[in-house]
């Protein structure tokens, strides 16, 4: 569906469709405007640190610092607001991309959700409850539950995690990898031998994250 209005190129906007909804910013690249067209939409997920009622502070890290300096950034990014207190929960998420897909002009194909720390954690489960929903994940520093992870096995994972990490243990990550390998599944795993929790900066920085994203459209069930 076409966006209601004039796009400035390059902006932010806030995004809540109703009082009850996530409090967002949305992310158009420059060109949104002048190249009408279905785009990729990235979901990112924040850490435990940026949760609250200010919605700069979504900015602080992650996609949603990258693409403000980058205004011909290739994908729409919807960069929502955890509640303060309150952690990831897959049910808003997958309400908010509804939301976005019925205002923007969003490819459905072309779902991407990635996200660092308590929102690598969110990143396993938004996909583990919509598995069909997405075109590739890339959850960094996370973690979840092991034994659902085999509803992935035909989705690309991308799992980040650093080694000295003291506040999510790396064998958050490397369960659910095994797990999803176990399941036969197209996972790719890297660990920064010396980085710690912060294992989002190298992430997010790396262009050829960008890049396996956009090669990667909603694969079919096998």
């Amino acid at each position: 569906m076409s966006s209601c209005g004039v796009q400035q190129p390059h902006t932010f906007r806030q995004f809540r469709p109703h009082s009850r909804a996530l409090h967002s910013l949305l992310f158009l690249p420059s060109t949104y405007a002048v190249h009408p067209q279905r785009w990729p939409l990235m979901l990112f997920l924040h850490g435990a640190g940026e949760r609250g009622d200010d919605l700069q502070l979504v900015k602080r890290h992650g996609v949603a610092k990258i693409v403000e300096e980058q205004p011909a950034f290739p994908l729409l990014v919807v960069s929502p607001q955890c509640p303060p207190t309150e952690a990831w929960a897959p049910e808003p998420l997958l309400a908010l991309l509804d939301a976005i897909e019925q205002h923007y002009d969003v490819d459905p194909e072309r779902l991407y959700v990635t996200g660092l720390s308590m929102g690598g954690f969110g990143t396993w489960a938004v996909a583990i409850a919509a598995p069909d929903r997405f075109a590739a994940i890339a959850p960094i520093c996370g973690g979840g539950d092991p034994s659902r992870v085999g509803v992935l096995r035909h989705l690309p994972v991308w799992a980040f995690h650093g080694a000295r990490d003291l506040i999510v243990p790396l064998q958050r990550t490397v369960e659910m990898v095994e797990a999803l390998r176990q399941c036969g599944g197209n996972v790719r795993f890297t660990v920064y031998s010396e980085a710690g929790h912060d294992a989002w900066t190298a992430t997010y920085a790396n262009p050829e994250l960008y890049a396996w994203f956009l090669a990667h459209t909603r694969p079919q069930r096998a």
